[in-house]
């Protein structure tokens, strides 16, 4: 299963009860049943083009079976380059990668990985993929069909359909394993049926386009289990930014994430156990930290007047904003001073 987050949420409700009205006798029923409505011909050209979409895209999403477990994946390109999430083959020593048709499962090898937008792309020789079709995310519309294709629960080749719920959202993942966690900008919100397994896969428009990459779907606290119908996806315009330049050198030279040029670590009360600050550990020379007088030792405590409790919360302040931009950082000195500091933000290092 996906090793990062408990992809988890409820199914649509797809099933529609036609009822039938009380009254007289079989006369009366009769004329019901002979006067109900066949399906419109709008019903049927949407039927058709759900059929044509997945004809078209689902013989680009793989399986990608691993070590540490399972997720999906997207054929990038006629090279055999696959993109994925970070989280499905983050620690693994074997992947392969099986067509959603079936077939014999192909070796694939790492080729690079940028944990920092959950995204990764593998490498499979030897067999007969096809790419799929990217769109661009930045023209997708709340309340636009998608569709979700990958392997939930192993389930090979398997859709769900829904829409675009929301766009635009900051999305933050756990640690776990080997993964380290990520924080997605833009990530597009879909009520599209996500769960374990679908990982990597692909959300499509209706006109046969990837403008996503399913990456966790929620769970409410409250009830410890699914948050019904509440799925985020990668969008598109990140992965065509991300993806060739892993293809390239297997690196991130440009992330076009914004980055305040410091290592940092959360503290936590050892009293209360509560998480409270940022404390910079290193600095890095030439920074906007640095310039700004930020030294290891002292605490982060806002952004913006964002309070940034942990380093997940500092992350996502910093998804929403560019290389470039100053922001003022409200920080605590090791004597206990406070006092905010304007800091020019650099660009996030691929590694």
């Amino acid at each position: 299963m996906d090793r990062n987050v408990r992809l988890v949420a409820g199914a649509l409700a797809g099933t529609a009860l036609l009822l039938a009205g009380c009254g007289g006798g079989g006369e009366h029923r009769a004329r019901t049943a002979a006067a109900a409505p066949s399906p419109t011909a709008g019903g049927a050209q949407l039927q058709q083009q759900y059929e044509q979409v997945v004809a078209a895209v689902l013989p680009s999403v793989v399986k990608i079976e691993t070590d540490q477990g399972e997720g999906s994946g997207v054929v990038y390109d006629t090279q055999g380059d696959i993109v994925t999430n970070a989280h499905v083959v983050a620690g693994a020593k074997q992947i392969r990668v099986t067509a959603s048709s079936g077939g014999s499962p192909l070796k694939a090898s790492l080729v690079g990985s940028f944990a920092a937008d959950d995204l990764a792309v593998v490498k499979a020789g030897g067999g007969n993929l096809r790419p799929a079709s990217f769109g661009d995310s930045t023209q997708a519309r709340v309340g636009q069909i998608v569709l979700a294709m990958g392997n939930p629960l192993g389930l090979a080749g398997s859709v769900t359909n829904g829409i675009v719920s929301a766009l635009n959202r900051t999305v933050s993942t756990k640690q776990e394993g080997a993964f380290p966690g990520a924080t997605i900008g833009d990530a597009i919100q879909t009520s599209a049926p996500i769960n374990p397994g679908n990982s990597g896969g692909a959300l499509v428009t209706l006109d046969g386009r990837v403008i996503g990459i399913p990456t966790a779907a929620a769970s409410d606290p409250q009830i410890g289990g699914a948050a019904a119908g509440i799925g985020f996806a990668a969008p598109s315009a990140t992965v065509t930014k991300i993806v060739p330049q892993l293809i390239q050198s297997g690196k991130v030279s440009q992330s076009g994430r914004a980055a305040i040029g410091a290592t940092v670590r959360t503290i936590v009360d050892p009293n209360s156990g509560q998480k409270s600050a940022v404390a910079v550990v290193e600095v890095s020379k030439g920074g906007g930290a640095a310039k700004a007088g930020i030294k290891a030792g002292d605490l982060i405590l806002a952004v913006n007047g964002t309070a940034t409790p942990d380093q997940t919360a500092l992350a996502a302040v910093l998804a929403g904003l560019k290389p470039g931009d100053t922001v003022k950082l409200q920080i605590e000195e090791p004597s206990g001073t406070k006092k905010d500091v304007q800091v020019k933000l650099g660009e996030l290092p691929g590694g």
